[in-house]
């Protein structure tokens, strides 16, 4: 299985910290050794980073933790194949664009006999990750000829996951820059970070950050990923069929509880 992060914040924020975390278990602490990707929101521009190369070696990826971008919204992804080759095409995460915007996408899963109706959104690469994607993009065309608030948008959003999920496992995290859609079908969790701040210890390096030192009171912070990166931090675990849609750091709907 592959591993997912995101990221939402109300105020332009690295990530170093948890994709250092993150990057360690792409061949390190972990057999994600088929690529890894990462997407960082900069208004209505998307900074792409990817690699097919296990992370752990990648110099992209040690490019990347010495280059704290700051962003809003992130979504990053560390890749064990179970369906396509290992290539810079099947490396997530995919990016589209729709209305206007570019769309991130990332997924952590494997959808059996997956084969949506072809439509104005085709995959590059053989996964059936990015077949989703599509799928959901066409869904979403199809249904609104223009962007729609994030409220309308989301029966259509989460009506598609439910059926992804029934062909198979469907974690998902989904961005067009001004939310982060986060879904669970197995595997997920979250951590909102805000005043007062304290120090956080990563679990896959010997890494700790004083956040206290790092931000300021009005900042609110919130990661997603697979599995908790830190030790000292309680984090939420999402349970099966929990989806949460973020802006600016804080839950802006959520449901399937």
């Amino acid at each position: 299985m592959c591993e997912l992060l995101g990221m939402s914040a109300n105020v332009p924020t690295d990530i170093v910290f948890s994709f250092t975390g993150l990057m360690q278990r792409g061949g390190g602490t972990g057999p994600h050794r088929d690529g890894w990707g990462i997407g960082f929101y900069e208004g209505r521009g998307l900074r792409l980073f990817q690699d097919p190369q296990a992370s752990v070696d990648s110099e992209v990826a040690q490019l990347v933790q010495r280059y704290p971008i700051k962003s809003t919204a992130v979504i990053g992804h560390i890749r064990q194949a179970n369906v396509g080759a290992v290539s810079l095409a099947n490396t997530h995460p995919f990016v589209r664009e729709l209305w206007g915007r570019n769309w991130c996408f990332a997924h952590n899963g494997q959808l059996a006999g997956f084969a949506p109706e072809p439509g104005f959104y085709r995959p590059v690469g053989d996964t059936d990750s990015e077949a989703a994607f599509c799928d959901l993009l066409n869904r979403l065309r199809s249904t609104f000829a223009d962007a729609p608030e994030p409220d309308a948008m989301l029966p259509v959003l989460v009506a598609a996951c439910e059926e992804y999920r029934g062909k198979g496992v469907f974690n998902c995290l989904l961005s067009n820059g001004d939310w982060l859609f986060s879904y669970c079908s197995t595997k997920l969790a979250r951590i909102t970070r805000r005043a007062p701040f304290g120090p956080a210890t990563l679990k896959d390096a010997d890494l700790t950050v004083d956040f206290h030192a790092e931000t300021t009171p009005n900042d609110v912070v919130s990661v997603i990923a697979t599995e908790p990166l830190t030790d000292n931090e309680n984090w939420h675990i999402y349970q099966p069929g929990e989806w949460v849609l973020w802006r600016n750091g804080e839950v802006l709907a959520q449901g399937g509880l």
